[in-house]
């Protein structure tokens, strides 16, 4: 596992067997994506052709194994048991054993079985998967209501807070995250006045780029900027940080030793979050408006006209309204995130697996919840 290089020898296989009823093979080299096909069909073969009752792999022999190499040890596995024969490794080196002990046996033989889920009735299927959407938004309810409780008794007891977590996380999810906030939303702001500038030039309305940046900027296009880099920043990061510790067993241990992970890993998270996030967002405009401004000089417009204009069309309101939202990203980031870390399955792939849908479920979830605020402001007139 520790040589990902090429160079090293091509897998072999030797198949042995006794009178016992018991076939030893020997497989030596290395067992990777390009390389484990070439013993894989000998090897079923020759277990097919021997049938024996007790399979042995010895497994001194190979150098390097990822995930290729672990499911022909797996399969080798699963094919001895289902005839109903007994089946070990030995040798097999301590590294390797470890990455082997992450796969379970159960989650390969459900793979085997794809015939039956595709001749499920269709109406059959639409309702699992209903069922298991429903299930999905329960957990995050459920999961809300967890931090919400944990905010509430955060405010009764602030002295219980992991403060120093706070700080550290407001660190790397502000701090950190600055040079590449004020460069997305710098650039954002740039091409939208540019995009503008010119059909409004066209009729002599191009003085009210200004208008638009900061009307945009304020209400939407601000926050939204802003959380989503945060999301795939920071969130990515919650839920990679949380999966690794559900696969090192570390949440485990924190239940065992009475401590609830919502209180003592997630609220810190969530609390950094609703601190630093409107903080970027007012960055977020004022790098947005920078690049409007910028735009406009090259017009020819002076910087006075530029400040006039975008004092004349923004408002405290508008300013206000988009960083309220920023409130419910915050949550959604942090929330999101560790979530996704706590649910991660065991396996090489689960700590990506868990960040890709943090950043998904991050996204789709911002854009609702920007969805409700804009009929709602829309509604109040703001």
């Amino acid at each position: 596992m520790n040589n990902s290089g090429s160079g090293s020898s091509l897998p072999t296989l030797e198949a042995v067997a006794d009178d016992s009823n018991t076939l030893r093979l020997k497989i030596m080299g290395r067992l990777d994506v390009y390389t484990t096909g070439e013993v894989w069909k000998a090897a079923l073969s020759a277990v097919e052709k021997s049938k024996p009752n007790k399979l042995i792999i010895e497994a001194e022999g190979i150098e390097y194994c990822d995930a290729s190499g672990i499911a022909l040890l797996m399969e080798l596995g699963l094919h001895q048991r289902q005839r109903g024969g007994s089946y070990k490794i030995e040798g097999l080196r301590e590294d390797l054993l470890k990455l082997y002990e992450l796969f379970k046996p159960e989650d390969f033989s459900e793979t085997a079985q794809p015939d039956a889920e595709s001749t499920k009735n269709p109406i059959v299927r639409i309702g699992e998967k209903s069922y298991e959407v429903w299930e999905e938004i329960k957990i995050h309810i459920i999961f809300t209501g967890q931090i919400t409780a944990a905010l509430a008794g955060a405010l009764l007891n602030p002295f219980k807070v992991r403060w120093s977590e706070v700080l550290l996380t407001s660190e790397k999810f502000g701090a950190n995250s600055f040079f590449i906030i004020a460069l997305v939303n710098f650039l954002v702001g740039l091409v939208i006045a540019f995009q503008s500038a010119i059909p409004m030039k066209t009729y002599g309305a191009d003085v009210f780029v200004a208008d638009l940046i900061v009307i945009a900027y304020f209400k939407e296009l601000g926050p939204l900027m802003t959380a989503f880099v945060v999301n795939g920043r920071s969130g990515s990061a919650f839920a990679a940080e949380l999966g690794t510790m559900k696969v090192n067993e570390e949440l485990d241990a924190l239940n065992t030793m009475g401590l609830d992970p919502v209180k003592f890993l997630v609220l810190p998270k969530v609390i950094a979050a609703l601190f630093m996030l409107p903080l970027l967002t007012v960055f977020g405009n004022l790098f947005g408006l920078i690049g409007g401004l910028v735009v406009i000089m090259s017009l020819g417009y002076t910087f006075s006209t530029y400040i006039n204009q975008i004092t004349a069309s923004g408002t405290y309101v508008m300013l206000l309204a988009g960083l309220f939202k920023t409130l419910f990203f915050a949550v959604i980031i942090a929330g999101v995130g560790c979530l996704a870390g706590m649910r991660a399955s065991r396996g090489p792939s689960a700590v990506g697996d868990a960040a890709t849908r943090a950043v998904v479920t991050g996204i789709i979830l911002m854009i609702i919840v920007d969805g409700i605020f804009g009929v709602l402001y829309y509604v109040l007139g703001i």
